[in-house]
């Protein structure tokens, strides 16, 4: 017996000894309840903690935010912040500092991170193309140049990481799909398709990764390709379905990028309408449209797939429409600020938390109940995104 307690009391003490550890490192702490929030006037990120819902610190001289946006490091440490300017900055979460940053091109659009988390990608407008950076220095690796068929330099966008380690973007100038696989980075291997359609404007990837979908902004419809069999190349799908309506001016674009999934349901933003498109992703049929009180931007599911919350365009954006998908139709109407650019639900879904650019705060909603649990003070907040993404395809 004597013998049994000696080994219990063996066993206990490397316990105590790393809570001594513990307790001499105050500031140690995970990231996982972790938020960024753009400040895209101020050139800079929030860092906020949802657990408490407090802003833990700003990180300064990111360059022009105006339309930002971020990947996170697959330990979800650190940012990967994607400036308007070209601006590629790298920003310590943990820390709260900017680690380094580098301008690489006189215009960008976003970017991604491959799966793996060794290399950044960035989608540039100008000159138009796909440039590759070491996630760890920032060190640049290989750059793509997308020269459409036409011959011309085109703009990139929906820009996203594929599940086979690779990337997928659009050629907008040229309506082409190019997917990027970066084994060989001293000469890239790029598979083009074109002719997808007019105006290729935004894309995205299904959340496992399959199905990559682009938008077109010169038509109504949808492009797109099965990633598992990309030799069969892309095909059309929700045709023309504005087709006999008139068309309404687009006061902003809609992001695929914020597009909702549900079950077997995607949720699109459907470009210049008072309405949210929903598709059976086995068929690729339209079920239903759900009507909104404005023209949709991002159309975000809560994470347990029962609602989707979706922000508008002018002059409707100090709204937030709320959609029930068990019944898939409206289930309410929210005004919670002035100028509602995103929304970021954390990663059990239990808060929403909004940017009111015109308010200079970043709203916490209580999902449940739709209640107001905090108002932190930010500088013309844009884009919020929490680490979760960390973990997600296409995110």
């Amino acid at each position: 017996m004597r013998r049994r307690t000696a080994i219990g009391l063996g066993a206990a003490a490397p316990l105590f000894l790393s809570r001594e550890v513990r307790g001499a490192c105050p500031e140690l702490r995970g990231t996982g309840d972790l938020l960024v929030v753009v400040e895209r006037a101020r050139g800079s990120v929030l860092i906020a903690e949802s657990t408490g819902r407090t802003v833990l610190g700003r990180v300064e001289g990111l360059g022009d935010l105006s339309h930002a946006s971020l990947v996170f490091s697959r330990d979800a440490r650190f940012a990967f912040v994607f400036g308007r300017d070209g601006g590629l900055s790298k920003v310590d979460l943990l820390e709260r500092r900017l680690v380094g940053r580098i301008v690489q091109a006189g215009n960008a659009i976003g970017g991604a991170i491959s799966q793996d988390g060794r290399l950044v990608a960035v989608a540039n407008y100008e000159p138009g193309g796909v440039r590759l950076f070491d996630s760890a220095t920032l060190a640049p690796l290989a750059e793509v140049a997308a020269v459409g068929s036409d011959g011309k330099r085109s703009k990139v966008v929906g820009l996203v990481d594929t599940a086979e380690g690779g990337f997928a973007f659009t050629l907008y100038d040229s309506g082409e799909i190019w997917l990027l696989d970066p084994s060989d980075l001293s000469v890239p291997r790029i598979t083009r398709f074109a002719g997808i359609g007019s105006l290729p404007y935004d894309a995205n990837v299904t959340p496992d990764g399959r199905f990559y979908l682009a938008g077109l902004f010169g038509e109504d419809g949808i492009v797109l390709l099965d990633l598992w069999h990309a030799e069969a190349g892309p095909r059309r799908i929700l045709d023309g379905y504005g087709r006999g309506e008139e068309p309404l001016p687009v006061y902003k674009m809609p992001h695929l990028e914020g597009w909702g999934a549900a079950g077997e349901h995607l949720l699109l933003p459907a470009v210049g309408r008072h309405e949210v498109l929903v598709v059976d992703k086995r068929s690729w049929q339209e079920v239903t449209r759900i009507p909104t009180p404005g023209q949709p931007v991002f159309v975000v599911v809560r994470p347990d797939g029962r609602e989707a919350w979706v922000s508008l365009a002018h002059p409707h954006n100090g709204k937030v429409a709320i959609l029930d998908l068990e019944r898939l139709a409206p289930a309410g109407t929210l005004s919670p600020g002035r100028a509602i650019l995103h929304l970021e639900f954390t990663p059990r879904g239990e808060q929403v938390w909004l940017s009111a650019r015109d308010d200079d705060r970043v709203i916490v909603l209580d999902t449940r109940r739709r209640e107001l649990l905090a108002s932190l003070p930010a500088d013309k907040p844009s884009g919020i995104f929490s680490t979760a993404r960390a973990h997600r395809i296409g995110s």
